[in-house]
């Protein structure tokens, strides 16, 4: 007689969910919910070693995780690219005049953005940590379009200046968050690609600001154009918002659509990156002090930094370089299209480089993308009228990014590390502005020079982390002898994956390079 064996309608047999509950033991207590431990328990005894997962099943999954989440991260970060160049657009339609801006006024509305991101990004993570951060993320973003559309009410420097702060405070959660659905569902393999397919959008977002612009510079109506712009990306960013409520998961366990033998694979495939459980809800101070303690953090705040002095200053001057050279309004609205175009293909590049390329690769590759835009620098410092600028070092901070949350282990840990690249961001973006000075327009000499050297710094410090991946591999492997030898029993690695320990502390945790 043929056995019958039959399945839960999750697709797990009865005989698999009865040993692996049977098993499961809730230690797993930083979680939010006895439930969260529980899957990750059954998900360990399901797939106790990595030969228990099936290959084509696995494809299989990630092709419907990318359909799910990339598409998802990918919006969200084109509304967080248009909000950004708001104000950009908002130049060119005459908030300027309107608002009689004078000496460096403009130059402070770019900068103060930033200055709400700088005070509120890192108790931001530590609060996203303690929250369910689909619905976090959601919350702000709502809030960005809230915000946005009060700025199409504002009639003075003053006003506009308070409502900019707050967008940037409430801006502060975005990539974080980003990097940390991206580590929560890929293994350290998969990411760059996949922050590479999210961050892309950014291309598409500056086409889409061009395109968006061009419509709203069309408009004949009683408020001024710049008007329009703010309060019609505001209104369409926090109707998204909405949405996000319902597409966003918060954790593997909560991934509606998602089978629950599918929900157990989500999680056991992810233990190959060593970095702890996503799902832990307190904070551990222990982790904080190491992150700020590790020299690391400091190197990612730098390059945080010199990623930002280029960045900020395009995203808000491009559009009045753009016009100095004489085209009228519509045409510079317009030529941001293909300008987030060529960001948006220098990414696919990126991230096919880093795919063919050898293993520990990385960044090697982010210092190989520096070099267009390095010359692209130089030949519009020497000959403005014939040289373009690139977009190629885009490709090269994407791929950065997977270094942090590919080397970074421990939730707490990983919360500051990621915030403190962004911190970084914000002193640069905050600096940025103030290199273009009005009495150098169109060709701003000195906003294309502090790009230049910020350029060449972020360079040398690609081979900077280099060595200090490998010096870190190098005293992880002594580590490991020294406790072989003295009989300490670390050679499964799979006791480590799901434990809520450090890139310090784990002794099976290897850095990619």
């Amino acid at each position: 007689m043929e056995l019958e064996i039959t399945k839960n309608r999750d697709g797990v047999t009865h005989e698999e969910q009865e040993n692996a509950e049977s098993e499961s033991k809730p230690v797993f207590h930083t979680m939010i919910n006895q439930y969260d431990a529980e899957m990750y328990h059954q998900a360990l005894q399901l797939y106790p070693n990595e030969q228990a997962i099936n290959k084509e099943e696995e494809k299989r999954l990630l092709r419907k995780l990318d359909a799910r989440i990339l598409p998802v991260l990918g919006m969200c970060y084109f509304f967080y690219y248009v909000d950004k160049t708001t104000l950009s657009y908002a130049a060119i339609f005459g908030i300027k005049k309107d608002l009689a801006l004078h000496g460096m006024e403009y130059s402070w509305l770019s900068s103060v953005f930033y200055f709400g991101w700088l005070i509120w990004s890192i108790p931001s993570n530590l609060i996203m940590q303690r929250c369910r951060p689909g619905w976090y993320l959601s919350f702000n973003i709502f809030l960005w379009g809230a915000l946005l559309m009060c700025q199409a009410a504002a009639h003075n420097f003053s006003t506009l200046t308070v409502l900019r702060v707050l967008s940037g405070a409430f801006e502060a959660i975005a990539d974080p968050a980003f990097m940390l659905f991206t580590s929560m569902f890929y293994t350290r393999e998969e990411q760059p690609s996949r922050i590479s397919a999210w961050y892309a959008w950014n291309g598409i977002g500056v086409a889409g600001g061009g395109l968006i612009g061009y419509g709203i510079g069309q408009i004949d109506g009683a408020l001024a154009s710049w008007r329009y712009e703010f309060l019609i990306v505001g209104a369409i960013c926090s109707f998204w918002a909405m949405l996000l409520f319902l597409l966003l998961p918060n954790s593997p366990t909560t991934f509606w659509g998602f089978s629950r033998k599918e929900k157990l694979l989500l999680i056991a495939r992810v233990r190959r990156n060593q970095t702890g459980v996503e799902a832990t809800r307190t904070v551990n101070w222990d982790q904080v002090k190491e992150a700020y303690l590790d020299y690391k953090t400091w190197i990612f705040t730098f390059l945080g930094f010199v990623s930002a002095v280029p960045n900020g200053g395009i995203s808000n001057f491009s559009t009045l370089v753009i016009q100095g050279l004489g085209f009228d309004t519509l045409h510079t609205a317009l030529l941001g299209i293909p300008q987030g175009v060529l960001v948006a293909v220098w990414i696919g590049f990126g991230a096919l480089a880093n795919a063919y390329m050898p293993p520990n690769s990385r960044t090697l590759v982010c210092a190989m993308f520096m070099l267009p835009t390095i010359a692209g620098a130089l030949g519009f410092l020497l000959a403005p009228a014939d040289a373009y600028l690139t977009g190629s070092y885009q490709a090269s901070f994407v791929i950065s990014l997977s270094l942090i949350t590919s080397n970074t282990a421990g939730h707490s840990k990983k919360m500051i590390v990621s915030g403190m690249i962004w911190f970084g961001s914000c002193i640069g973006s905050i600096s940025s502005p103030f290199f273009y000075i009005a009495d150098q327009a169109p060709s701003y000499h000195l906003g294309i020079g502090s790009l230049l050297v910020a350029n060449v710094l972020e360079l040398i410090t690609f081979f900077v982390l280099r060595w200090a991946f490998k010096r870190e591999n190098r005293m992880k492997e002594r580590n490991r002898v020294a406790l072989r030898e003295a009989g300490v029993g670390i050679d499964d690695a799979d006791a480590t994956a799901f434990h809520d320990m450090t890139d310090k502390e784990n002794p099976n945790f290897t850095y990619v390079l």
